[in-house]
């Protein structure tokens, strides 16, 4: 079995005292004795899913030859319901074994970087990196680049941690226009998710010159063929991260929201939730390259048929991994609280990335994912071999 598709080496299953709901972590992999993947709060998450998600984590850190190994944190817990915090609380509390030595959380679906970090000060562990942080020499140096990083405001009044993971998503795209020699302003994308993920990524897109002509949130698709105002439209969303229809222009058409996996684009990127994209919705695909900001959005039975209609998918652990990068070497000093340096470095790996992958694809027919698979194995055998003879990989300043 390949190492980085080995069982996991621990699972946790917890039960909140106080509501009965259940959380979970998952530790897939410890490389310098630290494991790194975000905490995530939706209704129906399951074991199973932590599961996956830790593995593509260990996934990530391979392929970006990061110093650390794959893990993942859920709750079963809708993130809108008034007792979601406490919730939180009490599972950070529990973990805390976990989260003082080993375990480097973050942001995920439903759980945004302010909520876990406020959580994290409120029982005395400072910062969701606070694992990793502990180790450096001068841990309240370290602790002080991280946060003026994460904090660090961008154009559009948001800041560098929000969108820094969009941004990536959206240089993993360009890194397909590129390898294909699309011309950008030629280029479609068709988007499904506005948080994040979605959102940045198709702001950055919009930036880049390329014609974002499909979104959608939960309440529907929102077209127009001749390209939206992403910026608008990421500026009408409410507090539950949904567009203001009463804030779109009337031209743009209002679809069901799976319309989207349909549009006919040159890029999909599916944004939203996890096995978006399963057997059943295969056949309405008109996309020519799927570029997954999801985690886990394309079934692997749905990968496979899409490749035999010769639409190749783009990986979430590499095509959605600009986060967890950005985090470490913002741990390991490679980068800081300047955006520009933050956003070179991201685009300099994505555009190094991706085009490999294709050309693996167009030359071979081997897919982005079996290539992506290959290069993470490779580097995990050699982050091992390393350990084994007693070398250090993390050194963090």
């Amino acid at each position: 079995m390949a190492l980085v598709d080995r069982d996991p080496m621990m699972r946790v299953i917890w039960t909140d005292p106080v509501t009965g709901r259940n959380g979970y972590l998952v530790v897939h992999s410890l490389v310098s004795g630290l494991a790194t993947g975000g905490t995530r709060m939706r209704a129906g998450c399951t074991l199973s899913e932590v599961e996956d998600l830790a593995r593509g984590m260990a996934r990530k850190t391979a392929v970006f030859d990061l110093p650390v190994g794959g893990a993942k944190g859920g709750i079963d817990c809708d993130p809108k319901d008034p007792e979601a915090k406490g919730v939180l609380r009490r599972f950070v509390q529990a973990m805390r074994p976990y989260l003082d030595a080993h375990w480097v959380t973050a942001e995920d679906l439903g759980v945004p970087q302010h909520l876990i970090d406020e959580v994290f000060a409120e029982v005395g562990l400072h910062q969701s990196y606070h694992a990793a942080i502990r180790r450096a020499p001068d841990a309240e140096r370290t602790l002080r680049r991280v946060r003026a990083g994460l904090n660090a405001p961008v154009p559009g009044g948001l800041l560098l941690g929000d969108v820094v993971g969009g941004y990536g998503v959206a240089q993993s795209c360009l890194g397909v226009v590129h390898a294909k020699g699309w011309a950008p302003q030629d280029t479609t994308v068709a988007v499904q998710g506005v948080g994040t993920m979605g959102g940045g990524a198709a702001y950055y897109l919009h930036e880049a010159g390329l014609k974002v002509v499909a979104m959608a949130d939960a309440a529907g698709t929102l077209h127009d063929p001749d390209g939206l105002d992403v910026p608008a439209l990421l500026d009408a969303r409410d507090r539950f991260g949904e567009i203001d229809r009463s804030q779109v222009p009337a031209h743009v058409r209002r679809a069901p929201r799976e319309a989207v996996l349909g549009a006919e684009v040159d890029v999909l990127i599916p944004a939203a939730v996890s096995y978006a994209i399963k057997p059943p919705q295969v056949p309405e695909v008109n996309a020519r390259v799927i570029v997954e900001a999801a985690n886990t959005p394309v079934t692997a039975d749905a990968e496979e048929m899409l490749a035999t209609r010769g639409i190749p998918v783009v990986p979430d652990f590499v095509a959605n991994a600009g986060a967890v990068a950005w985090a470490w070497w913002l741990l390991l000093g490679r980068v800081d609280a300047d955006p520009v340096l933050s956003f070179q470095v991201l685009r300099e790996e994505m555009l190094a990335k991706i085009p490999p992958l294709l050309a693996a694809w167009d030359a071979e027919g081997l897919t982005p994912r079996a290539a992506a698979l290959l290069l993470a194995e490779q580097r995990t055998e050699q982050n091992l071999a390393a350990e084994a003879r007693g070398q250090g990989l993390l050194s963090i300043p």
